[in-house]
């Protein structure tokens, strides 16, 4: 997405100031300037005069024109949200400004064998270890992207996650493996500030590298389904949980704000699935497939008459 450093308008830099001012990160500025802008467009004017009417045919045509994903659509309203309420205040309820309601979708997961091939099948040291990284970290792609070299504490056995969502700082472990992975890289490529570096030392690896990377290797490795690098993400929290590992803990470990977040989890846990009974064991044995019915011409057993003397 474009910076917002990039788009000249006014009405940019004014949201932009105010949402420097109350310290938003870098990202969310782009996005919902993005979206403000498209919003313009729409309205081939400036949005300081937009009316709740105006807001809803903006809206309707994200859906039925632009085809635009439930994120997308809902990160749009953020950036109005904030556009009404804060940089240009309005006289009508910003709040009746709706989000869409997203669709529930389990994350996708790899089991430990896949994630073993998918890694193997990665010739590249560099990109070989930052998967690694993904998966023994639970990290998100821009949070090991932005790793320096002074948040590797070898002597703690910890990484030091100062790039988080939402500017929250956390410690994930350090396993042995991923260390011994990490001095290994380090004395090929010698990286002097990001672990990771883009295309110089200064900037941080780009996303869209790592993504074909991952792609590929999921082709290479014979995965059928869409894999991304968020997927070992999800391997990394199924498989803590599978291993006895508490919600609470692994809710820390990938920085979740919600504690609800991480209870998605539960649904695709492999040992909770198949320990799972199915209603059809409980069904009467005539109802089951391998059941024979009695011979048409074999009379059927006579069931015992009650007597009843008479007295």
């Amino acid at each position: 997405m474009t910076p917002w450093q990039k788009r000249t308008t006014s009405l940019t830099q004014r949201m932009a100031d105010d949402m420097r001012v109350r310290n938003y990160s870098q990202r969310t500025i782009d996005a919902y300037t993005y979206h403000v802008g498209r919003f313009a467009d729409f309205l081939s004017r400036s949005p300081e005069s937009a009316s709740p009417e105006d807001v809803r045919s903006f809206q309707l045509h994200l859906i039925e024109k632009r085809k635009s994903s439930w994120s997308s659509f809902n990160q749009a309203v953020c950036g109005l949200r904030f556009l009404f309420r804060t940089t240009f205040p309005r006289d009508w309820v910003v709040s009746m400004v709706p989000f869409g309601k997203r669709p529930k979708r389990l994350p996708q997961v790899l089991s430990a064998e896949e994630v073993s091939r998918l890694i193997a099948c990665v010739d590249n040291r560099k990109h070989r270890t930052f998967l690694l990284t993904l998966y023994s970290t639970g990290m998100r792609l821009s949070e090991a992207a932005h790793l320096k070299i002074a948040d590797v504490d070898s002597q703690r056995m910890q990484l030091r996650i100062a790039s988080g969502k939402g500017a929250k700082e956390r410690r994930v472990p350090l396993s042995p493996r991923l260390l011994t992975e990490l001095r290994e890289y380090w004395k090929q490529y010698r990286p002097s500030d990001y672990l990771f570096p883009g295309k110089t030392p200064d900037v941080p690896f780009a996303a869209t590298t790592i993504q074909k990377v991952c792609k590929a290797a999921a082709v290479k490795a014979g995965l059928l389904n869409s894999i991304t690098p968020h997927t070992l993400r999800h391997s990394f929290a199924t498989h803590l949980l599978e291993a006895g590992v508490d919600l609470l803990t692994i809710s820390r470990l990938l920085g979740h704000a919600s504690f609800s977040t991480t209870m998605k989890y539960l649904h695709v846990r492999q040992l909770h699935l198949n320990s799972v009974p199915s209603p059809a064991d409980w069904l009467p044995v005539r109802q089951l497939p391998g059941w024979e019915q009695p011979l048409k011409n074999q009379p059927p057993a006579q069931s015992p008459t009650l007597q009843i003397s008479r007295g």
